[in-house]
């Protein structure tokens, strides 16, 4: 079946015909292809066309699509069931192998989703303080939970505003949203309400709206008047966690939060998320404490099999250093292209992420310096590459990924498609 007739089918069960709304590739235009299998590096659409892919199921395929190791794990683990509801020891082992990541944490909670785990640290965060108030930064995004789909408006530090309809103006209200890199306007907002504040979450690398690369001292900032103020500080890396370090930003910046939560790449491309943190904090949830989290599908059999045979494989020697290398390899080129063909832009790497920023000077540190001329741009850059079988996020906000399935001529090939797509942007209509 082609790919307009899955599409016209789909939008007559599914609203916008997707299930995720960037899917549908209103930012960059064009009809989305319907994936129908990956392997390694690549994707191939219902119609037979095969793309080098760079998205990797947005973060989770760091090992690339049905890496064998992983399969095996999930085929072997699915003949003896699905899901239980119960306990298995699957849980404990990853459970064992994420902690030993991140040093400052004893216990974690699996939940299903990077969304879910976020919503459950903030509760948690907030029934440990006693607190009401969270503060989230401009430009990071930590799931589609209400009181996180909130926004900055003008100022240094304002009350949240809704982002999303059906998000009560009341829940908005209970979180401050502050501008990132400007350590005044944090230290201003906890000189107002620092008693109220349970927790502060960040990226600590951004990496849904660009690639919105933080300094070590704003980060330590945060840090030092949560611990003066009495509120935790929550590292959100669903998108960081084991991708840029074996520990994340938590390791790179050895800074240590109060809680982490992530996800991605901890399920190897299943649905999987955690949050981890000290034994005190931890044993606030229930059944030992007062603060509730629950979930059916939390610690699947098959989603903690593909976890473990993904983290045994990034922990073999060299397995960080070569992604260092083919990022390195892919951020170089992709600037190098960008000068090349005249066009505004820099490239922002940490590791395997990568995001352009296609406006004059470096890569902005904040949502707020990100231009609106830049999605123009990237919109017209995205399909040609589209065209020319690579396979990038359908958001100029959203950011690249390497894996271990990619390899030298893999970033050559998709550096020649980027200059034959800046040529072919920029030549006359």
């Amino acid at each position: 079946m082609t790919d307009r007739a899955l599409l016209d089918r789909a939008r007559r069960v599914l609203p916008g015909g997707v299930n995720s709304p960037v899917r549908a590739f209103l930012s960059v235009g064009g009809e989305p292809p319907f994936v129908a299998r990956g392997a390694g590096c690549r994707i191939w659409d219902s119609e037979g066309r095969e793309y080098l892919d760079f998205v990797g199921s947005w973060g989770p395929l760091i090992l690339g699509h049905a890496h064998p190791e992983v399969l095996e794990a999930v085929t072997r683990t699915a003949r003896d069931g699905l899901t239980f509801g119960a306990t298995c020891a699957l849980e404990v082992e990853l459970a064992e192998a994420v902690l030993a990541r991140f040093p400052f944490a004893e216990k974690l909670r699996f939940t299903s989703s990077g969304t879910e785990a976020v919503m459950s640290a903030v509760r948690l965060a907030r029934g440990a303080t006693g607190r009401p108030r969270i503060v989230k930064f401009d430009g990071c995004y930590h799931g589609h939970a209400d009181g996180l789909l909130v926004k900055a408006g003008s100022g240094l530090a304002t009350f949240g505003t809704p982002s999303s309809a059906g998000v009560p103006a009341a829940v908005a209200a209970l979180t401050d949203v502050l501008p990132l890199d400007d350590e005044a306007a944090a230290r201003a907002l906890f000189e107002r309400c620092g008693r109220e504040i349970a927790c502060v979450i960040i990226e600590p690398l951004p990496a849904n709206a660009g690639l919105l690369v933080q300094r070590l001292e704003f980060l330590r900032t945060l840090r030092a008047l949560c611990s003066q103020h009495g509120a935790l500080l929550l590292f959100d890396e669903v998108i960081s966690g084991f991708r840029v370090a074996p520990g994340g930003m938590t390791q790179l910046t050895c800074i240590a939060p109060d809680l982490v939560t992530v996800g991605k790449i901890v399920g190897g491309g299943m649905p999987v998320g955690a949050c981890l943190g000290p034994a005190t904090l931890m044993d606030q949830l229930a059944p030992l404490g007062p603060v509730y989290q629950a979930g059916t599908l939390s610690g699947n059999p098959v989603a903690m099999a593909a976890g473990l045979a993904t983290l045994r494989v990034l922990e073999r020697p060299g397995t960080y250093e070569r992604l260092e290398a083919l990022g390195v390899r892919l951020g170089d080129g992709w600037r190098t292209a960008l000068r090349r063909a005249g066009a505004k832009g820099d490239v922002a790497r940490v590791g395997s992420i990568l995001w352009a920023c296609l406006q004059d000077g470096p890569p902005s540190r904040t949502w707020g310096c990100i231009r609106p001329d830049g999605a123009q741009a990237y919109a017209t850059f995205h399909r040609e590459c589209l065209r020319r079988g690579v396979w990038l996020a359908p958001s100029y906000y959203e950011v690249a990924f390497v894996g271990t399935a990619h390899d030298e001529a893999a970033i050559d090939r998709a550096l020649a498609v980027f200059s034959e797509a800046l040529a072919a942007a920029a030549a006359p209509a």
